[in-house]
């Protein structure tokens, strides 16, 4: 669960499933994840982005290891320890892998509370306070599923009122006004244009090293992007730590190959 929701972090459920399956496969556990390298755990999140999550989880299963004994812990402020762990992700961990009773709160339930609850923008504190409420008494997995699904059939940017399940109960939809949605705190906006974006240079570098190492100027040819770009988003995925620059290579954190080219 702790694996899926973090590969799940902007990224579609489509697009996991099966990197989910291969990094199961390989890391079934805490103990075999932070064992493996990280080069190898870099390798295993090919297709997903991101990869600084890859950093995170490896990290996060060093911890597991080292504070909770191996096993990933069940209490949301526990969670929130480990490194690339925020609130929904911990709390979406705790719910469904454990049943605790907290509420999970993402754009698409942050729209769910805004429109049919209250019709008026929420701060994020009263928004998760809102989605801790609604679980009360409830199966918190059941519920926060739910509630997962409503926004993300219903509930969405653009709103299919008409068919929604709520709409006899929806505030907004009986009083009416601006989308109460559209500035609401969990809601997120549109992104920047991936095309030609840092974060598609830095997914390319990142493939190009999941071959091997590799020198710089066999990765430029292979990047074909100018050299101070390359190296500014070199710098930049040292700091992250998934990349090292050596006098001769470069290469994946771990991997300990002979360079390609």
């Amino acid at each position: 669960m702790l694996v899926s929701e973090v590969m799940l972090q902007q990224t579609q459920a489509t697009r996991v499933i099966e990197p989910w399956r291969r990094f199961m496969a390989s890391l079934p556990t805490p103990s075999a994840c932070a064992a493996s390298p990280r080069s190898a755990v870099i390798a295993l999140w090919g297709g997903l982005g991101y990869n600084r999550r890859a950093g995170y989880l490896h990290d996060a299963a060093r911890v597991i290891l080292d504070e909770f004994d191996g096993f990933v812990p069940s209490d949301p402020d526990a969670l929130r320890r480990l490194p690339g762990v925020g609130a929904y992700t911990a709390n979406a961990v705790a719910s469904f892998a454990f049943g605790v009773g907290v509420g999970v709160l993402d754009t698409n339930v942050g729209r769910i509370l805004a429109r049919a609850l209250v019709n008026r923008p929420l701060a994020r504190s009263e928004a998760q306070r809102l989605a801790d409420e609604l679980v009360r008494g409830r199966d918190s997995a059941v519920h926060n599923q739910a509630m997962l699904d409503l926004g993300a059939q219903f509930c969405t940017a653009k709103p299919r009122c008409p068919t929604c399940p709520m709409a006899s109960r929806c505030a907004w939809r009986a009083v009416g006004g601006p989308d109460p949605a559209q500035y609401s705190a969990a809601v997120s906006v549109r992104q920047s244009a991936f095309v030609g974006s840092d974060r598609q240079c830095r997914g390319r570098i990142i493939a190009v090293l999941r071959d091997g190492p590799s020198n710089l100027d066999a990765l430029l040819v292979r990047i074909a992007e100018p050299r101070d770009r390359v190296e500014r988003l070199l710098a930049a995925l040292v700091e992250d730590g998934l990349v090292e620059h050596g006098a001769h290579a470069v290469h994946l954190v771990g991997d300990t190959r002979e360079p390609v080219g």
